[in-house]
């Protein structure tokens, strides 16, 4: 199966479905082996203390793992998050951005399981791991 969504297509996707997001986010790279999503985080995105959310920690995640999915099956608006965990390892270094790196772990024509790894940006040990399901709904006779 070929790359149907690439970096630009996925922003592009981004923008024109999920505008009232878009902006939290950029892709910064998407290939066969998946896709890498930067959250800019700012301060609607902290909790007390100065550290990122979970809900936001899990929002890179949920939208990282879509778009690696939609890179591979093309733009199903549709496909919706089945099954989610999350671990948070450790704090976010304080002012960074936050790096998802999804990858799938099997694309099946009615589910889809991957996990997503992120980072502060600059930092090599993961602040947080979280595994994911999709269900991706069937396709029409149209193709839609």
């Amino acid at each position: 199966m070929d790359l149907l969504m690439d970096r630009d297509a996925l922003a592009a996707f981004l923008q024109r479905d999920f505008a009232e997001v878009a902006a939290d986010f950029t892709v910064d790279r998407a290939e066969m082996d998946g896709v890498d999503l930067r959250l800019h985080v700012g301060a609607g995105h902290l909790r007390p203390g100065g550290t990122v959310s979970g809900p936001s920690i899990f929002a890179l995640a949920d939208v990282a793992l879509y778009l690696a999915i939609l890179s591979r099956i093309g733009p199903v608006a549709l496909a919706v998050t089945t099954n989610a965990s999350v671990d948070f390892m450790r704090k976010p270094s304080a002012g960074s951005d936050l790096i998802g790196k999804a990858r799938l772990l099997k694309l099946g024509k009615t589910l889809a399981v991957g996990d997503v790894l992120v980072f502060s940006d600059g930092v090599t040990d993961p602040v947080a791991r979280a595994g994911l399901t999709y269900a991706i709904p069937p396709r029409r006779l149209d193709g839609t």
